[in-house]
């Protein structure tokens, strides 16, 4: 399994209204940074932001806490 964050072009199958908007806080610098992807890509800053969400669910340990 490679730990790439793969960005390929966009599909234009959607499948319906699936979406809710939501605020979230995060450093300027990587808004910035998924900014700068959005424009060299042809892709949505929020469509970046969705997909590298969906990575690091896809890609996340849950280690709860030790019991006493």
């Amino acid at each position: 399994m490679s730990d790439r964050f793969v960005v390929k072009p966009k599909r234009t199958d959607k499948k319906g209204d699936r979406y809710v908007v939501t605020t979230i806080r995060i450093e300027k610098d990587l808004l910035e940074a998924f900014g700068d992807l959005a424009a060299k890509s042809d892709r949505s800053r929020n469509d970046l932001i969705c997909t590298a969400l969906q990575y690091a669910l896809d890609h996340l340990e849950f280690v709860p806490a030790e019991e006493s």
